[in-house]
């Protein structure tokens, strides 16, 4: 399978001081929906925009298409497709008249029709920009990327705003896309869309990638496949704490305010200890509620806090 992407020890330090991205390594196989994860200030923006060719690196190796943004720029726009997570257009201009205008940039261009109808723009094809909805715009703010007909898109929080409905149709476009041996470059906040859509995703803290594979792969290595998560009266210690974290099974423990999060194998093998557990300890078992691993549980234990926090 050939490459789309690649970079080679990435970096980006802005005023000689502060290092956005350090060392960041990424491999991109053509046809793939590959995921970028981190959360807010991990450098995760930074490294896109060097990938679109709007910032150049402090230092590193970016080849799109086996072609680099110094030698071949040009050629480089005309394949690539581009949301952002705000994009700005013009509120005079109808939903036809932007499509076209975008259009119009690239010399092979799909029909600004056939763009309208894959987006469900149809009846606002009239319309002027500025009456749409949030998520009208969102939609509209995809079909200009994909009116160039790029070979990479590269979509920056695609479905925020969106209701479940568009979601998951803005999903299918994604996969269509894919079957057309289109290759994406996804950020998110939501979890399940990263797992739903993603063929491969890295995780970028620190300006650095902490892990990469596929959303399976990920999960495995967190230890365990079930999550139990329980709540109990009292205060608990470090006393408590060890005694739950060496219960058999366990692979790992996690405290989010009340509630505690056990990672284990096999819970039928856990949760009776546990129960022994909380009595002897003479507290009262508030909540316990088991649920299979997910991608949100990899992302807490590798950066510690949850994506969708600030």
């Amino acid at each position: 399978m050939s490459v789309a992407i690649v970079c080679r020890d990435l970096r980006k330090t802005y005023d000689g001081k502060v290092e956005a991205v350090r060392g960041v390594n990424l491999e991109i196989s053509a046809g793939e929906c590959f995921g970028l994860l981190g959360p807010n200030g991990a450098g995760k923006t930074t490294t896109i925009e060097i990938l679109e060719g709007l910032l150049a690196p402090t230092s590193g190796q970016v080849r799109i298409l086996d072609q680099a943004w110094s030698t071949h720029p040009r050629e480089l726009r005309e394949q690539l497709g581009v949301s952002l997570q705000e994009t700005r257009l013009s509120e005079k201009l109808t939903v036809r008249e932007t499509i076209k205008l975008f259009a119009s940039f690239y010399t092979q261009p799909r029909p600004a029709e056939e763009v309208i109808e894959e987006l469900q723009l149809t009846e606002k094809a009239g319309s002027m920009v500025g009456k749409l909805s949030g998520g009208q715009r969102q939609r509209l703010a995809v079909a200009t990327a994909l009116v160039g007909n790029p070979k990479i898109l590269f979509l920056d929080e695609p479905t925020t705003g969106l209701d479940p409905q568009s979601r998951r149709q803005l999903w299918d476009l994604i996969r269509g896309f894919q079957k057309r041996g289109g290759t994406v470059l996804l950020t998110t906040h939501y979890m399940d869309e990263a797992e739903k859509l993603c063929d491969r995703l890295a995780i970028v803290d620190h300006g650095q990638v902490i892990a990469e594979g596929t959303p399976s792969e990920l999960i495995e290595r967190l230890g365990g496949h079930h999550v139990l998560e329980f709540a109990v009266s009292g205060n608990v210690d470090g006393a408590g704490l060890a005694v739950w974290k060496s219960l058999p099974g366990v692979e790992a423990l996690r405290e989010n305010g009340d509630v505690f999060s056990l990672t284990v194998r096999e819970p039928h093998l856990t949760i009776p200890p546990l129960l022994e557990a909380v009595e002897k300890q003479n507290r009262q078992l508030l909540q316990l509620t088991t649920r299979q691993a997910s991608l949100e549980d990899v992302f807490v234990n590798l950066t510690g806090r949850h994506l969708r926090e600030e």
